[in-house]
C-alpha cells in the first residue's frame, strides 16, 4: 500500500523529536557556524550522522544555503541506502515526506522527468528506514521557504548514472542540488584526520573516483562530481571535521565535511591558481639569476590578494613567507613572498641554484581573516575547523600563523595551538585573556 506522507524514522534518535526543541537546536546550530565567505551555491556535500556529532559541520553548508532561502524553491536530495539495498536510484510512491516541522511535498514535475530512466525505480521499502536523507530536512525548513522535494536513495550506481539523473533535474538559480555523504567511518581519530583530508582533496580536484572506505556517500558523491563538469562551478570547503572534534570519543570516529559549489570563481575569472605558480616559480629564477618565464598579463592577478608561498624539498619544508591581508595586487605579492620563501626565510639558508631544479612551489590564497571571540584556551579549539582554518595568534608583540595546511602535521586543537604558542615564541601552556584571534581559509595550489 502507497503511503501519503513518509513518516520520520529517526525523529528522537538522530534529532529531537519535539517541534520547538528541534527547531531551536538548528536555530542554533545555524548561528554557531561561520558566516559564509562566497555565494549561495547550486550544490552542496553534507554529512547526515546524529546532530550533536555532525549537525555543526551540516550547518555550515545550510547556513551558505539560506542567502537564498527567497530563490529556492526546489531541493534534489540525494543520499546513500544504509538499510535497504536497491539497484540504481530509488524514487519514493509517496507524495510527501513528514518531520516534525510538517510536511515537504515531494515535486511530480521532477519525478517525471527522472522515472523513465533505467537506473531509477519506485521503491518505498528503502526509503522507509533512511536517514541520510531524512536528517537534511529540518535544515531545509530551517532555512528555505516554501520548496518542493526530490528524493532519491543511491544505490548500486556508476557515476555515469547518478550524473544523467542530476542533469536532468539540475534547473536553474530556483533549485538546489544536495548531497549527503559521511566519510571515513571508526578509524583512530589521527588516521581519521589523514584519510579525510586525502579524501576532500580529491572531492576538490573533481575527482570522480572515491570508494565506499572514504565515504559511505560515494556513489552520489561521485554522481555529483560528474555532473559539475562544464559547469564552470568551483568548490569551497566548509568545513571538516569528525565525531571526535564533536561529541565522541577518539578510539573510533566518522569524518563529517560541508562542501559548496557555486559560480562565483567563474564569474571572477579564470582559476589564477596556474598563474600564481608561473609567477612565484618565475620570481625565484629571477632572484637567483636564472632565465625566467614571467606568465602573461593576467587581470585575475591585478586584483588586490593575501598569498602565502611554500617551498619544499625532497618532501621537507624549504622555506614559506607570506602575506596575512590583502595590501597590493596579487602579481606583486606573490613575486614578493615568493623570493622572500627562497632566500630570507631566517629558519634557512638561501636557495640555491641547484636546487631550484628540485624544489617544489605552492602557493597559497588567503580569505580576509575573521576574529575569533574566545575567552578560555578551549573556547579557542571549539571555534576553528580542524583541516580548514588558518590560525592567527597575537599577543602583545608576539604574532604568528599557520596555515590550514599545518593540520596534515598537528591533527589536534591541542596540538595546533600549542605548536602555534611555541612559533610565536610564547610557552605551550600559555594563555591570556587579551589573546588576539582569527581564522581564514585557503586555496591552494601546488606543482605537480
Amino acid at each position: 500500500m502507497t503511503l501519503t506522507a513518509r513518516p520520520p524514522a529517526v525523529a528522537g534518535t538522530f534529532y529531537p523529536r519535539d517541534p520547538a526543541t528541534l527547531a531551536r537546536d538548528v536555530d542554533r546550530l545555524l548561528a554557531a557556524a561561520a558566516a559564509p565567505a562566497r555565494e549561495s551555491p547550486k550544490a552542496i556535500i553534507v554529512p547526515h550522522a546524529g546532530y550533536v556529532y555532525s549537525g555543526p559541520v551540516a550547518a555550515g553548508a545550510y547556513r551558505a544555503v539560506a542567502a537564498a532561502r527567497e530563490r529556492i524553491r526546489r531541493v534534489v536530495l540525494l543520499g546513500p541506502a544504509h538499510r535497504v539495498a536497491v539497484r540504481g536510484l530509488a524514487l519514493p510512491a509517496a507524495s510527501s515526506f513528514s518531520t516534525p516541522l510538517g510536511d515537504i511535498a515531494i515535486d511530480q514535475s521532477l519525478v517525471a522527468r527522472v522515472r523513465h530512466l533505467p537506473q531509477v525505480c519506485v521503491d518505498d521499502r528503502c526509503h522507509a528506514p533512511e536517514h541520510s536523507l531524512e536528517v537534511q530536512l529540518p535544515f531545509l525548513q530551517r532555512v528555505l521557504d516554501d520548496f518542493t522535494l526530490l528524493p532519491l536513495v543511491v544505490g548500486d550506481a556508476s557515476p555515469a548514472e547518478v550524473a544523467q539523473v542530476l542533469r536532468a533535474v539540475w534547473g536553474g538559480p530556483e533549485t538546489l542540488i544536495v548531497i549527503s555523504s559521511d566519510l571515513s567511518h571508526y578509524l583512530p581519530y589521527r588516521e581519521a584526520v589523514s584519510t579525510d583530508r586525502a579524501t576532500l582533496d580529491s572531492v576538490l580536484r573533481g575527482d570522480a573516483a572515491l570508494t565506499h572506505d572514504q565515504a559511505c556517500g560515494a556513489t552520489p558523491v561521485n554522481g555529483l562530481l560528474e555532473a559539475l563538469r562544464g559547469t564552470g562551478l568551483t568548490p569551497t570547503l566548509i568545513d571538516l571535521r569528525n565525531s571526535g572534534d564533536t561529541a565522541g570519543d577518539r578510539d573510533r570516529v566518522v569524518g563529517y565535511a560541508a562542501v559548496g559549489y557555486s559560480a562565483h570563481a567563474a564569474a571572477a575569472g579564470a582559476d589564477p591558481g596556474p598563474a600564481l605558480l608561473a609567477l612565484a616559480r618565475a620570481a625565484i629564477a629571477e632572484a637567483l639569476g636564472l632565465p625566467a618565464h614571467r606568465p602573461a598579463a593576467d587581470a585575475s592577478l591585478a586584483v588586490d590578494g593575501a598569498v602565502f608561498v611554500t617551498l619544499t624539498l625532497d618532501g621537507e619544508l624549504r622555506g614559506c613567507i607570506g602575506s596575512l591581508e590583502a595590501w597590493r595586487p596579487l602579481r606583486e605579492d606573490t613575486t614578493a613572498n615568493a623570493v622572500a620563501a627562497a632566500l630570507r626565510d631566517p629558519r634557512f639558508p638561501p636557495l640555491t641554484r641547484e636546487e631550484f631544479e628540485r624544489v617544489r612551489v605552492e602557493v597559497s590564497l588567503l580569505s580576509a581573516p575573521v576574529s575569533v571571540a574566545a575567552r578560555s584556551e578551549a573556547e579557542a579549539w571549539a571555534a576553528v575547523r580542524p583541516g580548514v582554518d588558518g590560525v592567527i595568534l597575537a599577543w602583545g608583540t608576539h604574532r604568528a600563523t599557520f596555515l590550514p595546511q599545518v593540520w596534515a602535521q598537528l591533527p589536534t586543537p591541542r596540538e595546533f595551538f600549542a605548536h602555534l604558542k611555541r612559533k610565536a615564541g610564547l610557552g605551550e601552556d600559555f594563555w591570556a585573556d587579551d589573546i588576539r584571534l582569527a581564522r581564514y581559509t585557503v586555496r591552494k595550489w601546488v606543482e605537480t
